[in-house]
């Protein structure tokens, strides 16, 4: 009896049948081949690294704009009229598609690694078509709605900035083991150079990075200012109704050493805290007044607005997510909350010795006070019995007269200008958004003796950043998160970091040299003969029926020791 010996022995290799699988619906082995990619799937290589880029800097975006989420809802909330959490389902698919393409380029690169032809399937084809072109229109979106927002990248930078780069670096330097093993594994000189110095460009070019890399904690701790004050901006929203005594007794408690409040005027001249042009958000004006729930919250006079509850919203919508982790007894007090007025927050801030800022919304034309709004805010005021010396006054109409009536209030601007024009103007302090003063003013403001208090802060990277720029105070809207920050999440001295930055490039750069060196000895004579390509490279592209069988045929598991004869020769 005669034994056949088999011709080969072909070893099961699941990892690389999953990943050719999972990329391109390729399981079977006469299906994979080493040939180059066409030119068609190295372009939808691009878009994939395009999209991957892309969604990456989306992802960024969303994550450090969370500073900013209820801000985000409430300009949704002004177009649409109706109060929802938008950042959930932007945040949902931002990360499911993120790690969808994340996937995909992990086995583009093992791909690449292998040695195996990129051949994108066209279900992931249109997947990725489907991520590129949402997060186009979300980045088109946001840039057109909330175009300023996109000023926190370069801000949350300067706190992200250091570790991003040794992140970066770290990445880099382990895609040298890709890099080297295609430059070792190439016939083409060209191919070679083309690819080092390409690899290389990027390599020297995140060495250098550390050159433009600002941050403002980068500095001697000694020369560290005092932590800035937090203002309760709305009291404290999180915990408890927006511009109620209950949220401003709340931020009381977090040790706080100002209150920021909005203020409307009511239709017989009482000063009221609301932040919405109408009442609907924020109080149950539908259930007691259903048929004036769209008018102007500053067409109710006093009376009306002592009858409407504050607090069941907050329980109902649940806006920062935090009713779960109240108490019976706060959820009793948020309940029963109603509508708060001017010279309530100030008697408030008064026994607490707390300063006072608002911001004063002008009544509609047709409204009695809309000429005398000014002087019915500043009579409030002053019936109130608070220390003027507490109150920072921002309205700039008839700020010359203010001064007059009331000397010792603290003159405010909201709009930002030089300090010399502050000094002429008799502003000592002034209140603006985050992404209005870069380091170097809020140092030139600090050097001028001017006050600034910038808004809104919640996250404790960016009022880490802020205290190392030298603010003196901050606004927030969270309070309880600030004030478990009673240092710079970090801080480093300059040698320190210069240290960090040189150290990783050479052991980066030691790593690479030691990667290119090992991948040209490791592929140096090494012509192994590989089981998978036996799928007959000159045959790869026919798609007879007969041919894949004679595949199938011809490779069949056994074992041998024996010589592998070619069978490149009989499938020709």
């Amino acid at each position: 009896m005669v034994k056949h010996q088999p011709l080969q022995v072909y070893e099961r290799q699941l990892c690389l049948s999953c990943i050719t699988g999972i990329y391109g619906c390729r399981w079977k082995r006469y299906q994979r081949s080493h040939d180059d990619t066409t030119k068609w799937e190295l372009l939808w290589s691009v878009i994939l690294l395009f999209t991957f880029s892309l969604l990456l800097v989306w992802f960024y975006f969303w994550w450090e704009a969370h500073n900013d989420y209820n801000e985000f809802n409430w300009f949704l909330y002004n177009r649409s009229g109706e109060w929802s959490d938008g950042t959930v389902p932007i945040l949902a698919t931002t990360a499911a598609g993120f790690t969808y393409i994340a996937f995909l380029m992990v086995l583009a690169l093992c791909h690449v690694a292998l040695g195996q032809q990129l051949n994108l399937h066209w279900l992931h084809k249109i997947g990725v078509t489907a991520a590129l072109l949402t997060t186009i229109v979300g980045v088109i979106s946001v840039n057109q709605t909330w175009g300023q927002e996109w000023d926190v990248v370069p801000i949350s930078l300067q706190a992200t900035g250091p570790f991003l780069h040794i992140g970066a670096l770290a990445a880099v330097t382990a895609l040298s083991w890709i890099v080297a093993g295609q430059v070792a594994h190439a016939e083409k000189t060209m191919f070679q150079v083309v690819v080092v110095l390409l690899y290389l460009s990027v390599l020297l070019g995140l060495y250098m990075v550390p050159l433009y890399i600002t941050s403002p904690c980068i500095m001697d701790p000694t020369a560290l200012k005092q932590r800035p004050d937090v203002i309760g901006h709305q009291g404290a929203p999180m915990l408890a109704p927006e511009n109620t005594l209950w949220s401003f007794q709340r931020a009381l408690q977090m040790n706080v050493t100002g209150l920021e409040a909005d203020v409307a005027i009511s239709m017989d001249g009482v000063p009221f805290l609301m932040r919405d042009r109408t009442l609907q958000r924020t109080t149950d004006v539908a259930k007691v007044f259903p048929d004036r729930q769209m008018d102007d919250a500053s067409y109710f006079n006093w009376t009306d607005l002592q009858q409407l509850n504050t607090g069941q919203w907050f329980l109902k919508d649940d806006p920062f997510w935090m009713v779960g982790s109240l108490s019976s007894h706060e959820k009793n007090l948020i309940a029963n909350q109603s509508v708060c007025s001017l010279e309530q927050l100030l008697k408030l801030a008064s026994y607490h010795n707390s300063t006072v800022v608002f911001r004063l919304r002008r009544p509609p034309p047709e409204h009695p006070y809309y000429h005398s709004w000014i002087n019915a805010t500043l009579q409030a005021v002053q019936q109130s019995g608070v220390p003027q010396s507490l109150v920072m006054w921002t309205p700039d109409e008839h700020r010359e007269q203010v001064r007059e009536l009331a000397p010792s209030l603290i003159q405010t601007s909201l709009e930002k200008l030089s300090p010399q024009s502050l000094h002429q103007y008799g502003i000592s302090r002034l209140l603006l958004r985050y992404n209005q003063a870069s380091p170097q003013e809020i140092r030139d403001f600090s050097e001028s003796n001017i006050n600034l208090t910038l808004h809104t802060i919640n996250e404790p990277w960016l009022y880490s950043v802020l205290w190392c720029s030298g603010v003196s105070a901050v606004s927030s809207e969270a309070p309880h998160i600030l004030n478990k920050v009673p240092y710079p999440i970090w801080l480093m001295r300059p040698g320190e970091y210069y240290l960090m930055w040189v150290s990783a490039d050479l052991i980066s750069f030691a790593v690479v040299i030691g990667i290119f060196i090992f991948q040209k000895y490791r592929m140096s004579g090494m012509r192994s003969y590989n089981p998978e390509q036996i799928m007959l490279s000159a045959a790869v592209r026919r798609s007879s029926r007969d041919l894949n069988v004679m595949k199938e045929k011809l490779i069949f598991s056994g074992k041998t020791r024996g010589p592998r004869p070619c069978l490149l020769c009989a499938l020709v």
